[in-house]
């Protein structure tokens, strides 16, 4: 009786010497390595993404007149990049040249400690763009165009008492949520890279089993 291809797959994968080991094991080796390789490429270009995108930020502001929420925001991005630029020569040193399952399993421990890296992070900087904002729009040439609209703000030398508890509160809001944040834009960027990579790790501890 012909094997089903769920026998055949479990004793290429576990049986070093079957006949259809090696074609077992160069599938995985591709299907993994397109998988690590295209995770690398996509995050490089979200890196350099985000780095365009604070030179933007900064120069718009300057254009616009609101320089401190560019500078901020500019500060902020490179934060980001140079911790993620850590993580990467870091990704980059997982040695190829291993077994199949090594190489997935390598990346993903990475994976798993650049994502809690990064929702540690936004829990900070999300608020500070926030804040960035704020700031902006309080150092720039707008804000007497407000206040000479809305003269019942309540100023405590000078500072405007109620306005700067509801930016804290929303500062506290966006330091709780996020890490959650994070997660959602992480799936939204490279969701169907993730899920590719889950599949390709469940199958090979299926098959070791």
């Amino acid at each position: 009786m012909e094997k089903s291809i769920e026998t055949i797959w479990k004793e290429g994968f576990l049986e070093a010497n079957a006949l259809v080991a090696p074609k077992l094991n160069n599938l995985y080796t591709q299907k993994s390595i397109h998988i690590v390789e295209k995770f690398k490429r996509m995050f490089q270009t979200n890196l350099r993404a985000i780095v365009i995108g604070g030179v933007v930020i900064l120069g718009a502001s300057f254009v616009v007149g609101i320089p401190v929420m560019g500078i901020m925001v500019f500060l902020i991005a490179g934060a980001v990049v140079l911790v993620n630029r850590i993580l990467q020569k870091r990704l980059m040193e997982i040695e190829p040249n291993v077994s199949s399952y090594e190489y997935v399993k390598s990346f993903d421990h990475w994976l798993k400690e650049q994502i809690d890296i990064n929702a540690r992070m936004a829990r900070f900087y999300y608020p500070f763009f926030f804040l960035s904002m704020v700031l902006g729009f309080w150092f720039s040439d707008y804000l007497p165009l407000v206040t000479r609209h809305l003269p019942s703000i309540y100023f405590v030398n000078g500072i405007p008492v109620f306005w700067l508890l509801g930016v804290l509160i929303i500062m506290g809001i966006l330091y709780a949520v996020g890490g959650r944040l994070y997660k959602w834009d992480l799936q939204i960027v490279y969701g169907r890279v993730l899920k590719k990579l889950d599949e390709i790790l469940s199958d090979m501890d299926k098959l070791r089993e």
